[in-house]
């Protein structure tokens, strides 16, 4: 691109770069596809100008027996295609037979994957029952433990503020063990 004098892009050369590059990209969009159709339509044209050049196929099998037959000759005898047809059609209804057979089984196998797991599910359900109910238990008597115990200490509260009222102090521990040993002498 050429720039002009004041360093901005020829505005004829931008249009050209614009261009190419909408043309490219429309190229690269639509070059594929318009490819494969036009391939497809020249095996077309091919396949049709061969077919009418190819002589028919003659197989009159009864009327040269001593001349070899071509390979294909068998899939234009109706006899033979009914035959192929009916080995087919049992092929396949075994084929159903044992898919039906498996798919039996594997749902079998996995109502008795969904059985046993139902059965671990409720002995499992069981035993968090159990469980939540001996939690429950113990925080009641936690709970009861505790209301005792702050029962127990405001009476003990009580009693020690009635024992200061009539003149009782608390003995230091020195004092306690001699009180002690006295009265174990006795």
């Amino acid at each position: 691109m050429s720039l002009n004098r004041s360093g901005s892009c020829n505005p004829a050369t931008a249009k050209v770069g614009i261009a190419f590059l909408g043309l490219s990209l429309v190229g690269y969009l639509l070059g594929p596809p318009l490819y494969w159709h036009l391939l497809e339509a020249f095996a077309a044209v091919g396949r049709t100008s061969f077919a009418a050049s190819c002589p028919p196929c003659n197989c009159n099998c009864d009327s040269r027996p001593d001349i070899s037959f071509p390979q294909d000759c068998a899939k234009f005898n109706p006899e033979v295609n009914e035959e192929t047809e009916k080995n087919f059609a049992e092929l396949l209804s075994e084929e159903l037979k044992l898919r039906e057979i498996v798919a039996i089984e594997s749902q079998q196998r996995a109502d008795m994957a969904l059985l046993e797991a139902k059965k671990l599910t409720s002995q499992y359900q069981k035993e968090a029952d159990k469980c939540n109910s001996g939690m429950e238990t113990c925080e009641e008597a936690r709970e009861k433990a505790e209301a005792a115990l702050v029962s127990q200490k405001q009476q003990t509260a009580v009693w020690e503020l009635r024992a200061r009222q009539r003149g009782w102090k608390e003995a230091t521990v020195g004092a306690r063990e001699q009180s002690q040993g006295r009265v174990e002498a006795s």
